[in-house]
């Protein structure tokens, strides 16, 4: 039985025996022709018409030409199997996988730039007797774009001169004649059109911020030291909560006025790496129209080792104490309670000082050692209150700049030992009961009382005595508060008060770059901390 189940008619083995039979008789030969020739040119007919035998050839009798087939291909080499590691070949490799060789920049032709519909093209050129398109000719002729036209050509830049060994300085116009000169471009076109004169140039631009001169220093001759910091200073892990800033900057805007507050570094210190001594606050209490600022400036004494946290203190604990009572201090500048301001002020500072010599009781030092100057303002964000108050304890400056010409409003300090005041019982007036008509209600026994051999104490060092100031700001007026760095130039070298009302004379306050410049503009022979306090009334 076969695989498909059907059963053979015969025995499987039929045709290899009817095949193979030797008792089978032979065929016998044949008359047609058998040799390899005459298979190959029957073969050769079978497949195409074209023979061997054609015109010209010596192979066939049929007179057509049998064209040679070509050999064949020979077999292509077997594909070695490539290794994972190994990269693929250029025949292997996929359209979207980058080439395995070096990336080679290639260049683009830019596509031509279509011709602009508003431009007139020229007339096709068309070969003599050719007719006009549209003919039943032929085609229309296809026409060519019109040339792009080249770019103009550049002008070379005009030669640059040398510069001159020796450029002059600008001529420094005088305080009244800048006063003079007209800021408003409206105004000055105003007055030529009046006077029938054309301008020469174009419209002037708006005003903008006010350029600073690059000058470094006043004088003769540049400071000693370099004007940028050089040593930072020297502290312990356990000392990272005194550490203070090289500079410090500030700046606001309240109802009339605007207020610039900068601290710097000394030269001096910025060269030995150390701390700043100045230390500088500007806060506000409260808000709207009942708001007050105060910026308080504290002074290190020179030779204390922990100056700068003494004058930290000092500032920190009198901005408390006028925190605690800023309310009560608002309405008295607003309503001009001079004596009222001048004896609260007082209390105030007189307990942030008691504070400091009971911290230099707790260091283990004498009071004058851990102690600091302040000098404070005071300003109301009420644009209807023009009243600023000054207060506070030791050396600085107070100066006001008024039409280009600086004042000294620092108050009058008697000296040491002047006797000053009414007379009062027991200093330097007469007893009641001395006199003709007087008296007396003891007896004079005669007995002297020698001093005493011994000092229990040195006597104290006489009290600072308390500043205080209040003046009303006319607009255009700019107020300035400072430490000793700064006072000292500025009434000892008329250069630098002369360049500072240059540069602070302009209606529009400095910004606080320009304002950190201008203080930190040197001066040789002064090379201590820095800190200014400006305030441009409006």
């Amino acid at each position: 039985m076969s695989q498909q189940g059907e059963r053979p008619a015969a025995h499987e083995d039929d045709w290899w025996r009817r095949l193979y039979d030797e008792t089978a008789a032979d065929a016998g030969s044949t008359d047609a022709a058998d040799s390899l020739d005459d298979r190959f040119d029957s073969a050769s007919d079978a497949v195409g018409p074209a023979g061997r035998g054609g015109p010209g050839g010596d192979d066939g009798d049929d007179g057509t030409d049998a064209t040679v087939p070509d050999p064949r291909t020979p077999p292509a080499p077997p594909v070695r199997a490539r290794a994972p590691w190994e990269p693929p070949t250029e025949a292997e490799r996929a359209p979207w996988e980058p080439p395995s060789g070096v990336a080679q920049p290639r260049t683009l032709a830019a596509p031509p730039a279509p011709a602009s519909p508003l431009v007139d093209a020229p007339p096709p050129v068309r070969p003599p007797g050719a007719e006009r398109p549209g003919t039943a000719d032929g085609p229309p002729p296809v026409l060519a774009p019109p040339p792009v036209p080249a770019p103009p050509p550049v002008p070379a830049p005009p030669p640059i001169p040398a510069p001159p060994e020796h450029v002059p300085p600008l001529p420094r116009r005088p305080v009244a004649e800048r006063a003079e000169a007209p800021d408003d471009p409206a105004s000055a076109g105003a007055t030529d059109a009046g006077s029938g004169a054309t301008p020469a140039g174009p419209a002037p631009a708006a005003p903008g911020p006010t350029p600073r001169p690059g000058l470094r220093y006043v004088g003769d001759r540049p400071p000693t030291y370099d004007p940028e910091p050089t040593a930072l200073p020297a502290t312990t892990p356990q000392e990272l909560d005194g550490l203070v800033a090289d500079t410090v900057l500030d700046g606001a805007r309240y109802g009339t006025y605007t207020l610039r507050a900068a601290s710097v570094r000394g030269d001096s210190a910025r060269f030995r790496g150390e701390p700043r001594r100045d230390a500088l606050l500007t806060v506000r209490f409260g808000a709207a129209e009942n708001a007050l600022v105060l910026v308080a400036v504290g002074s290190g004494a020179r030779a204390a080792e922990g100056a700068h946290l003494a004058a930290a203190d000092a500032c920190r604990w009198i901005g408390g104490a006028v925190g605690r009572s800023h309310a009560r201090l608002a309405e008295d500048i607003r309503a001009g309670r001079r004596a009222d301001l001048k004896s609260g002020l007082q209390r105030l500072t007189d307990r942030s000082y008691g504070r400091l010599r009971a911290r230099a009781a707790e260091l283990g030092l004498e009071p004058h050692e851990y102690t600091a100057g302040l000098r404070c303002l005071l300003l109301s964000a009420d644009p209807d209150c023009r009243t600023r108050v000054f207060f506070g304890v030791g050396g600085g400056g107070l100066f006001r700049l008024r039409d280009g010409v600086w004042r000294d409003l620092e108050p009058d300090v008697p000296a040491p030992g002047a006797v000053t005041g009414e007379p009062v019982v027991g200093f330097g007036s007469a007893s009641p009961e001395s006199g003709p008509h007087g008296d007396r209600l003891t007896m004079d026994l005669g007995i002297t009382t020698p001093p005493s051999p011994y000092i229990e104490s040195p006597p104290p060092p006489p009290a600072e005595p308390f500043r205080f100031r209040a003046s009303v700001a006319r607009p255009g007026d700019t107020l300035l508060l400072c430490s000793t760095g700064l006072a000292e130039p500025l009434r000892g070298e008329p250069a630098l008060a002369d360049e500072l009302a240059e540069r602070w004379t302009p209606p529009e306050p400095p910004g606080l770059a320009a304002f950190l410049a201008d203080t930190q503009l040197r001066v040789k022979g002064y090379a201590d901390d820095r800190t200014s306090v400006g305030v441009w009334e409006a």
